[in-house]
């Protein structure tokens, strides 16, 4: 295969949740250029129907969809939307998660707990199941899940997130050794510090107003931490998970990405 080859995804089809915004708006947006047909899916309709919308400005196909992740039946729904609409599932990004208020582990409460553990561990697991599902049937797909950077360095406060990202890095494992003998390939992305929405809590104050001076600080600070010197942004993970999804990927699966900047090199 040529590079050009390699990366195109012209005549593919593809579900990415969390499309509204970030890492996934990212990821749906290098998909659709690569040729891709994008379903954008998001728990916030306009934020996906806006990313369908600029992808097609573009020249290239989306339609959008809202999804509750954590509702299996829902998320069933929206990959059987995505064969009927486009006739065939290659690609499925599991992207969508949120993050909690710090809190140590004794401090945390249930419903946090609960809330977490539904959209960033189940949610994934429920894309997983439906996608697999359809693309052992015709024998061909990639799945790409999204972890953390978290799995490697442990981090006070967010336990619930990098139990819920650790519990995806092992479903990834698991499910690509199922699948493989069908052809479908399962892979994962570990970013680490990315400037999102998500991030964006350690600069927005009490009244939901962004602090410029508190975001180049915590840009500074957190990229003090990489070797690069730098932290990232979502376009730095969006060609990480077009990467997995296209045939230039063809013989990974099983694996843990890692676009972290340095920050963690586990062996």
């Amino acid at each position: 295969m040529t590079v050009r080859e390699a990366y195109d995804l012209t005549g593919r089809s593809a579900v990415v949740t969390g499309a509204g915004s970030g890492i996934g708006r990212s990821s749906a947006l290098l998909l659709a250029e690569a040729g891709a047909s994008v379903l954008c899916a998001d728990v916030n309709d306009a934020a996906a129907k806006a990313t369908a919308e600029t992808i097609g400005d573009a020249g290239g196909r989306a339609v959008s969809a809202m999804v509750d992740v954590t509702d299996r039946s829902d998320v069933d729904r929206l990959v059987a939307s995505a064969v009927d609409t486009f006739g065939a599932l290659d690609v499925m990004c599991n992207i969508a998660g949120i993050m909690h208020e710090n809190a140590e582990i004794v401090d945390t409460t249930d419903e946090t707990l609960e809330r977490v553990l539904s959209v960033n561990l189940k949610g994934v697991f429920y894309g997983c199941r439906a996608a697999a599902r359809v693309m052992v049937g015709q024998g061909s797909g990639s799945i790409v899940n999204m972890a953390s950077g978290a799995v490697d360095v442990p981090a006070p406060g967010i336990g619930p997130y990098a139990i819920a990202k650790a519990g995806v890095a092992q479903l990834t494992k698991t499910l690509a050794m199922e699948v493989a003998k069908q052809g479908v390939r399962v892979n994962a992305v570990a970013p680490g510090f990315i400037i999102t929405g998500m991030t964006a809590r350690h600069w927005t104050n009490a009244d939901g107003t962004l602090d410029p001076d508190r975001e180049q600080a915590t840009r500074t600070g957190f990229g003090r931490m990489s070797p690069l010197g730098r932290v990232g942004e979502p376009d730095d993970i969006g060609h990480a998970v077009l990467y997995l999804a296209s045939d230039a990927s063809s013989f990974m699966t099983g694996q843990i990405l890692r676009p972290n900047g340095g920050v963690a090199m586990p062996w």
